[in-house]
């Protein structure tokens, strides 16, 4: 009778002890904050400047337009007019980390327009430029048709950089 009733109170404080580890788990996953998502076009803004300095550039800027942040990965998906293709990325203007933007903030990449030597072909005159997101998984989201400054000269030396924090670093490549 005894050992039946040690075995009882046993088998009762496991099941306590089970239920109150259940219940901490389903707390703290509670507690966990949700991922946060790519920045998008349905997260942000984006708009297109001509810049003084360097000689043949532009600024992108993506702004987070929502309450929550999101993450600017990789590098724009950049088409000028009608291409068919993408603007190559400049490779050593990888940051440092994926930068987040904080609801209201932005994150920039500064976009070479032609080669300052005249060494280009293809030049032409470009007015909208289609933006896509890196989703973060490398696929690339739906494009954002942005108007260029009047005047925007694109060649085959076009490039863009990563997304920056700051605009001094998209600016410097």
């Amino acid at each position: 009778m005894r050992t039946a009733r040690i075995t009882a109170t046993g088998l009762t404080l496991a099941a306590a002890l089970l239920a109150g580890t259940a219940a901490t788990t389903a707390q703290a996953q509670a507690a966990e904050p949700a991922p946060v998502p790519a920045c998008s076009l349905a997260n942000t803004k984006t708009t297109v400047r001509n810049v003084p300095r360097p000689i043949n550039h532009q600024l992108l800027t993506v702004t987070n337009t929502s309450s929550k942040p999101c993450f600017a990965y990789g590098a724009p998906h950049l088409a000028f007019d009608a291409a068919q293709h993408v603007v190559p990325v400049v490779d050593d203007s990888i940051p440092q980390a994926v930068v987040t933007l904080e609801p209201g903030r932005s994150a920039y990449a500064g976009i070479n327009l032609s080669a300052a030597d005249g060494s280009g072909t293809d030049g032409r005159y470009a007015s909208v430029l289609r933006v896509s997101f890196d989703e973060g998984d490398g696929t690339e989201s739906r494009a954002r048709t942005v108007k260029l400054p009047k005047g925007t000269w694109a060649d085959s030396k076009a490039a863009v950089t990563y997304w920056q924090s700051e605009v001094d670093l998209a600016l410097m490549w």
